[in-house]
């Protein structure tokens, strides 16, 4: 293949696009106000762990002396950090007016967001009272002093620098930390109809004279500032220590990580920003952004609702899966028929009460299952924990390395240890993102298998706003090969050969190339020949090259992909066949979903894997076909209302404009059609 210019999309700036999608929520009007606030919350979360990640690994790279352009797609690291910081502060910048404006609306539901120079005297006594007894004791000043070295600033944390001035031109400095742990918004009373919310950042400014009336000043100042450091996790080498404590101890170290960012107020001081930025030892290939008076806006996920639902999204109510009951047994249910629980459309309480019931069941044996990201109060684990105390034994394969959850990981697997569980941490090398479990129950003198397998995380908290497939079944051949990826879990030197699912790290790659080529060699010899493919990403070259292949043969591909997708589709002579769509709506799109034309009888798989190489070649992932001819057809109609929405739909394109999918065609808004979809089938 000839080249394009252009023949990859480079993953962090593509990753950019999709955040700057997020932001395109918050500025829709169309969305409720509150929920635009929250979206400018996710937007900013998701800037903190690209910077952790993602901007740290590029600097890494820069940092060692490499060019990197053949693992950036072609562009040096120091060329692509600076382009990075460009994107981000257009993106910051508009993320403050995108605020400006919302506040503006709020005023005129008659919500203020007010600052403390806007307090008015039937507010002061309740701020000052609030302060003293919520804020003033958890508070952390540090007094900055040339001769005392400067302490560690917390990842993400947000502080307010404090400059002190006095006449003898001898300023103070220091810095008071925002903690965690203090409420972010604080609602005031009502005055009439008016509701009222403050900042706790301006609680603290309204009461600085308080905090610091030690001191002899002129005129004080803050302004706020944010560090975010490298999120990768350093082990150290000690034979002598657990994996458990060894993560435990690289957790807590990654608040001292190196520096990749840091964001301040633009309008500090110069004087001030040169004392913080030379104290800090921050360079100029770490980001530096100008931004607005406030940092941390991923609190903005949490703003009160102040009991205005008509500022919200109307919240569904999780459907019944048609023909399942959770009045019923789930195991004689499946033992008929497979079912396909679809959330948050569908009750995530399916999963929970097939192990609730597992922990229960006499005739249970065995269970066993992946875990990757559990609630912080996981109805998951404690059915794990009730069955092994009920005398089951209890496999448990648990990822202690899932990004910022590895704390929480860390506390269930010690609870489900300490119950008796048999814990899995993993397997060296490779991280287990497969979403699986196998149940063995003794039927008529022998062990009959259940099982579930998943396209997201067995996670209560997320099952309300992630969408994702789960697969109930009995289906004797896929639950063997599941076993056997347990197995592989267990005793790593042995390589499983599979009949019906795709494996990573050892086959994804060959079977989906061979899949892809059944397509190819289809389309030459003049018959039908599709793929159809749902995802969060797609960064591996080989792939996005495959794909080139198909198209290039003709092969009609249609894609929606979520988030960072390096693939140029639409560029004659290399993807002239290839469309792509990306939808951020209400919910967190996250089901993985491949289909294949096989000559117009469709393969279908649900699967736990992205199309990037640490999904493909350096995690435990599972794509589970599909043999259920009804759960097919439901599937290909799921694809069908997602790829037709033309409401919340961008065209990713190599001008990476993320505009609209706009057309003539009666309105389609894929994740409330999907909800009248099953209450469709539901009615009969």
């Amino acid at each position: 293949m000839t080249k394009h210019k252009n023949t990859y999309i480079n993953r962090e700036l593509s990753w950019l696009q999709f955040n700057a999608r997020v932001l395109q929520e918050a500025a829709d009007e169309t969305v409720p106000l509150i929920e635009r606030l929250r979206f400018l919350g996710i937007f900013s979360n998701n800037l903190d762990e690209f910077f952790k990640v993602r901007y740290a690994t590029v600097k890494r790279i820069y940092d060692a002396g490499k060019g990197g352009k053949s693992e950036l797609g072609g562009i040096k690291a120091g060329e692509l950090l600076e382009e990075i910081t460009e994107v981000v502060i257009d993106q910051q910048r508009e993320s403050v007016e995108i605020l400006n404006q919302i506040e503006q609306e709020l005023e005129n539901e008659n919500i203020f967001i007010i600052n403390e120079t806007e307090i008015e005297k039937d507010h002061h006594e309740f701020i000052k009272n609030y302060f003293y007894q919520e804020i003033s004791p958890a508070l952390v000043v540090i007094i900055l002093d040339e001769d005392i070295a400067l302490p560690e600033l917390k990842d993400s944390a947000g502080y307010l620098t404090i400059k002190m001035s006095n006449s003898n031109g001898k300023d103070q400095f220091a810095l008071i930390e925002i903690s965690k742990s203090m409420e972010r918004f604080i609602v005031l009373p009502n005055r009439g109809d008016a509701s009222f919310i403050i900042m706790v950042d301006d609680v603290i400014r309204y009461c600085l004279d308080d905090i610091f009336n030690i001191f002899k000043y002129d005129s004080i100042s803050s302004h706020m500032i944010k560090i975010t450091r490298d999120g990768e996790l350093d082990f150290d080498s000690d034979l002598s220590k657990s994996f458990v404590d060894k993560l435990s101890r690289s957790v807590k170290g990654r608040q001292s990580g190196d520096p990749v960012r840091f964001v301040h107020d633009k309008n500090i001081a110069p004087d001030t920003l040169s004392f913080l930025l030379e104290r800090m030892e921050i360079d100029s290939k770490d980001s530096i952004i100008p931004g607005g008076r406030y940092h941390n806006r991923r609190d903005y996920m949490d703003f009160p609702s102040l009991g205005r639902t008509d500022l919200l999204y109307d919240r569904i109510k999780p459907l019944p899966v048609k023909g399942l009951s959770l009045q019923e047994s789930i195991f004689t249910s499946v033992a008929k028929k497979d079912y396909l629980v679809y959330t948050p459309y569908h009750t995530f309480s399916y999963v929970v009460k097939f192990l609730r019931e597992a922990a229960l069941d006499p005739k249970v044996r065995t269970i066993k299952i992946t875990i990757y990201r559990l609630a912080q109060i996981s109805h998951v684990a404690s059915s794990l924990i009730n069955a092994a105390k009920n005398g089951k034994y209890v496999t448990v394969s648990i990822e202690l390395r899932a990004r910022f959850d590895e704390e929480a990981n860390i506390n269930y697997a010690e609870q489900m240890q300490d119950a008796g569980v048999n814990m899995l941490f993993g397997v060296p090398g490779l991280k287990v993102h497969s979403k699986m479990c196998v149940i063995e129950r003794e039927e008529d003198h022998k062990l009959k298998r259940y099982g579930f397998i998943s396209t997201g995380n067995f996670n209560e908290s997320t099952a309300k706003f992630y969408t994702d497939f789960t697969l109930l079944t009995s289906n004797s051949k896929i639950l063997k090969d599941i076993n056997k990826v347990f197995n592989f879990l267990e005793v790593n030197y042995i390589v499983n050969r599979y009949k019906h699912i795709i494996a990573s790290p050892h086959y994804t790659k060959t079977k989906l190339f061979s899949l892809i080529d059944k397509e190819i060699e289809n389309a030459k010899n003049g018959k039908h020949a599709y793929i159809k493919l749902k995802m969060n990403s797609i960064s591996s070259y080989k792939m996005v090259d495959k794909l080139y292949e198909a198209s290039r043969a003709g092969v009609k591909i249609q894609m929606i992909v979520r988030g960072l997708c390096c693939l140029v589709p639409g560029v004659k002579g290399m993807s002239e066949n290839i469309e792509i769509i990306s939808i951020i709506d209400k919910f967190l799109e996250h089901t993985r979903l491949y289909v294949f034309s096989n000559n117009d009888n469709p393969l279908v798989y649900i699967s736990s894997a992205d199309w990037m190489t640490r999904n493909i070649e350096h995690r435990v992932e599972v794509s589970c076909p599909i043999y259920d001819e009804d759960i097919k057809q439901e599937l290909q109609d799921l694809f069908e209302i997602c790829w037709n929405d033309n409401v919340k739909a961008r065209h990713i394109n190599e001008t990476q404009d993320n505009t609209y999918r706009k057309n003539k065609e009666q309105n389609v808004r894929a994740q409330f059609d999907t909800y009248n979809y099953y209450l469709k089938k539901l009615e009969g």
